[in-house]
């Protein structure tokens, strides 16, 4: 009995000191974790942002610095200004060369208005064709082209036998079986300088006979006319390419 007793003790004071030893580790791991974890939360208070804390707190924005204004100083204008217009230069105009024109011909008689009495046309009109209009002649305005030029033309003249000029005339009727709308053919008298008063209108480049279907007629600035249609023939000639049209005041 005395020897097993023995035995149970030293087994029991082995077995009593393999746990005091355990025990002793976890003692001693428990304060080195005890101090990791203070040193751990030490340094996450004293550096809330360090890279081993799992929540750090957001970023404080910077101190906005705002730029210093530094004052500019104005320009300082003269002590009198006055401004000064500068004027474009002035274009000269290039003068085209002018062509001669032939000589004034003189037309068969009439060739100016008589001092007959101002009797009006039954329309009340304050121009009308002067005695023994339309007059059908060779052309004398354009003796370079010859028989290739044909058309109508004449003069204005006053209650006094001026000429007139910047006097509206308009061509109308059937040219060449193709209808020339009335106003789209309009001319001013004037626009030939050796033939004061004078209009004329180009019909063809070669004789061609018609028969009352074209005609001239006067009107005012507003396009209101001023005188009767007028409508006259063409002739397959060259003695009568150029239709003669005079036109005087009445009233």
């Amino acid at each position: 009995m005395d020897s097993f007793d023995l035995v149970e003790e030293r087994t029991g004071r082995n077995a009593r000191g393999k746990m005091g030893l355990i025990w002793n580790i976890l003692t001693v791991l428990m304060l080195i974790a005890t101090l990791v974890a203070v040193a751990f939360f030490a340094l996450i208070y004293t550096n809330p942002y360090s890279a081993l804390n799992p929540f750090p707190p957001p970023q404080v924005p910077g101190v906005l610095e705002l730029p210093t204004l530094t004052p500019t100083s104005r320009a300082v204008l003269p002590p009198t200004w006055t401004p000064t217009e500068t004027q474009p230069p002035t274009a000269t105009p290039t003068l085209r060369p002018t062509s001669t024109l032939p000589p004034t011909p003189t037309l068969p008689a009439p060739a100016e208005p008589t001092q007959e009495a101002a009797t009006p046309m039954p329309g009340g009109m304050p121009f009308v064709p002067q005695d023994g209009h339309p007059l059908a002649i060779a052309d004398i305005y354009h003796p370079d082209q010859g028989c290739s030029w044909v058309g109508v033309g004449g003069q204005v003249y006053d209650m006094k036998g001026g000429a007139l000029s910047s006097q509206q005339v308009q061509l109308g009727g059937v040219l060449n079986g193709t209808p020339i709308p009335p106003g789209s053919r309009p001319t001013l008298t004037g626009l030939i300088p050796n033939v004061p008063g004078y209009y004329e209108f180009f019909l063809a480049d070669a004789p061609f006979a018609s028969e009352q279907q074209l005609w001239v007629q006067l009107v005012d600035q507003y396009g209101q006319p001023i005188s009767e249609r007028v409508y006259f023939d063409t002739y397959d000639s060259c003695d009568k390419n150029l239709i003669i049209i005079n036109f005087r005041q009445v009233r």
